[in-house]
């Protein structure tokens, strides 16, 4: 991954929380960032496919700034965050493994919620909240985290460690977005 622009883990700007876009004043700037992260993604589908879902966030290209695009499975359209802030999540959650860019050969075992309520800017500068639910809830949130300055083990329970992707394929849980 490192060879197709993605940051790795250990990186400080994947530690640092990024900073949010004056939008609209900074639109020219958040378009920029968008297509770099569409660009990012095109290279590294073109090496490893992920027929179900990605997401990449600004820092994980080495830009400290509140961007993030994931692609749902599917034909489905792609997601831009833009200053993404989640404001409600359900009570109710589960735990699944979850892979990241950052962590190309191992996946860790996450909870997360099953809903989640998310604020972003548009481009306009206007508010726009969306509610994710299940794989797209808990991708969306992922990439949320990115910008937050946390990575998925931050949210793992004390103890539990991220195991090799030989591992995890053994063990028939098979989550819906790596």
């Amino acid at each position: 991954m490192r060879d197709l622009g993605v940051v790795q883990h250990g990186a400080g700007i994947l530690a640092e929380p990024a900073r949010a876009f004056d939008l609209p004043a900074e639109r020219d700037e958040a378009e920029r960032i968008t297509d770099e992260l569409f660009a990012a993604m095109e290279r590294i589908g073109q090496v490893h496919p992920f027929a179900k879902g990605m997401g990449l966030a600004a820092p994980q290209i080495g830009i400290g700034r509140a961007a993030a695009v994931v692609q749902p499975p599917g034909d489905a359209p792609a997601i831009i965050l833009l200053n993404p802030r989640i404001i409600d999540r359900s009570e109710e959650t589960d735990e699944q493994y979850e892979g990241c860019l950052s962590f190309f050969d191992v996946r860790g075992l996450v909870p997360r919620p099953l809903k989640i309520t998310v604020e972003t800017t548009a481009l306009t500068g206007e508010t726009v909240t969306t509610l994710y639910e299940r794989g797209l809830a808990r991708l969306i949130h992922h990439e949320i985290d990115h910008l937050d300055g946390l990575l998925y083990t931050a949210r793992m329970h004390a103890g539990v460690e991220p195991i090799p992707v030989e591992e995890y394929r053994q063990t028939g849980r098979a989550w819906a977005y790596e």
